[in-house]
């Protein structure tokens, strides 16, 4: 149920590069689109791109904590500092998210945890059978998007077209996974989020 180097790997990139490999578990963060201020977006994406070209994959497991410590931190801090409108601090919106997470759960996939923040998700789950990543997301988002407009009276887009997504490696990665969604509110009042981990 973690990756496997010497398994069929299905591979893709938008901006990002997104790996699926059947019966993995997979972390993956979506945002709204307004979450992040867009020069420091690129500021990290430019620097990232440069630490990939001096660091070719594969990578090792001390060079992955590092670009993790590097890239993916940083973007997660930005996040947690609740930049744009924060729709999904109501209550109500964030049960869209919740409900078409639950939706397919055990048909389509396997969910270990999530957290809805203020303005961004983040899910460990396991895709089930032949179901594609890129499909069990864009039903995720397109559900919630729609119903979450409907019910603030508003339009547009909601979502960041692409999503961050990691393929969990070792029982070691899902564990750290897991506590970082269990710890990602931090002292945000209880309110504000929506936290689920499995029994």
């Amino acid at each position: 149920m973690f990756f496997d180097p010497e398994k069929p790997i299905s591979k893709h990139r938008i901006n990002l590069p997104h790996w699926q490999q059947e019966g993995t578990w997979v972390f993956v963060t979506w945002r709204q689109v307004d979450s992040l201020p867009e020069s420091a977006v690129r500021k990290i994406l430019s620097h990232r791109a440069e630490w990939e070209r001096d660091h070719p994959e594969p990578w090792d497991e001390q060079e992955m904590k590092e670009r993790n410590r590097l890239f993916t931190m940083r973007f997660e801090e930005l996040l947690d500092d609740c930049h744009g409108s924060c729709l999904l601090r109501d209550p109500d919106l964030r049960a869209m998210v919740t409900t078409a997470l639950h939706h397919f759960e055990g048909e389509r996939y396997e969910l270990g945890a999530y957290v809805v923040m203020p303005n961004h998700v983040h899910v460990l789950f396991r895709l089930l059978g032949e179901h594609r990543l890129e499909d069990v997301l864009h039903s995720w988002k397109l559900f919630s998007a729609r119903e979450i407009n409907r019910k603030a009276d508003r339009s547009g887009k909601l979502w960041q077209a692409e999503c961050w997504d990691r393929l969990m490696r070792s029982q070691v990665h899902y564990d750290w996974a897991e506590r970082y969604i269990e710890r990602n509110p931090g002292n945000m009042p209880e309110e504000s989020y929506t936290l689920w981990m499995k029994e």
